[in-house]
């Protein structure tokens, strides 16, 4: 059994092997896909394929509408942005492609 050195995890507050916690702590990179499978990544401009109603805005995005310097959030489906006007703008990704 190879000597190997330990590491305090506070997550579950036990020793553990080294190996172990660099093997957990590996989690695979998450990649935000657009509504035609491009990788979406913050900074990146997108458009709007579809009409959409902006609740509490009183306003529609237009089809075709560019949106620029989206914001990537936690969630893989949601991307934050700005636009004109309206403040705190969440678009779903499957309504935007990237440009």
């Amino acid at each position: 059994m190879p000597d190997d050195d330990y590491v305090y995890d506070e997550a579950t507050g036990e020793w553990r092997p080294a190996s172990e916690v660099a093997a957990a702590a590996a989690v695979p990179e998450r990649v935000v896909r657009d509504s035609a499978g491009n990788a979406l990544a913050d900074g990146d401009s997108v458009t709007v394929i579809k009409d959409l109603k902006v609740k509490g805005a009183g306003q529609t995005l237009k089809q075709g509408t560019v949106i620029r310097s989206i914001r990537l959030t936690g969630n893989d489906e949601e991307i934050d942005c700005r636009y004109e006007g309206i403040k705190g703008l969440v678009l779903r990704t499957e309504f935007v492609r990237k440009r």
